[in-house]
């Protein structure tokens, strides 16, 4: 009976990266605090407030280097990062019921139009990931809106504003990396 690849190297992919997180986390306990830290203020850097904060919409540290989508878990933002680490856009999203895993990513298909897993019908739709058998992927509703997701579907449509999808249509053409952090 032949089997398929496709599940040896999902396999190997969720432990290489089980592997490198818990490696990651072993470093930074190890680390000194400075490390990874630029000596001098870039435009790439995450801005502080006084008092340490993190200011919002500031680029997530270990968010990766060159050009490249951001996409954070936790503040449901995206960065477009262009050359020389410049922030070119940063905008909000509606997540769907399946999120990407933290990691790194490669635009692999677009479509123009079309109708999404929700039955809404989408537009500049830019795939990257799956994750639970669901292909994730950044899109915006022809309509404009940006609802809250239908919890008893699995879905993996990340929704945009118009405006917001149009910047990521031109920005994200296959191949370009795709970063998600927690």
């Amino acid at each position: 009976m032949a089997r398929s690849s496709a599940g040896y190297v999902a396999g190997l992919t969720a432990a290489a990266l089980a592997v490198v997180g818990f490696l990651a986390v072993q470093a930074s306990g190890s680390a000194p605090e400075t490390l990874g830290k630029p000596t001098t203020p870039s435009s790439s850097s995450a801005s502080k407030k006084p008092g340490g904060k993190t200011k919002p919409g500031a680029l997530p540290a270990l968010s990766g280097q060159g050009e490249r989508v951001v996409y954070q878990l936790g503040t449901d933002r995206v960065w477009l990062v262009g050359q020389g680490d410049k922030v070119q856009r940063t905008f909000k999203v509606m997540p769907s019921t399946v999120d990407p895993l933290p990691g790194e990513y490669a635009v692999s298909t677009r479509s123009g139009a079309i109708t999404g897993s929700d039955g809404v019908p989408i537009e500049h739709v830019v795939r990257f990931a799956s994750n639970e058998g669901v292909t994730i992927g950044f899109s915006a509703a022809q309509d404009g809106s940006t609802p809250e997701p239908d919890t008893s579907r699995k879905t993996g449509g990340i929704r945009e504003t118009r405006e917001d999808g149009r910047a990521m249509w031109e920005f994200a053409t296959v191949g370009t990396k795709v970063v998600v952090v927690e």
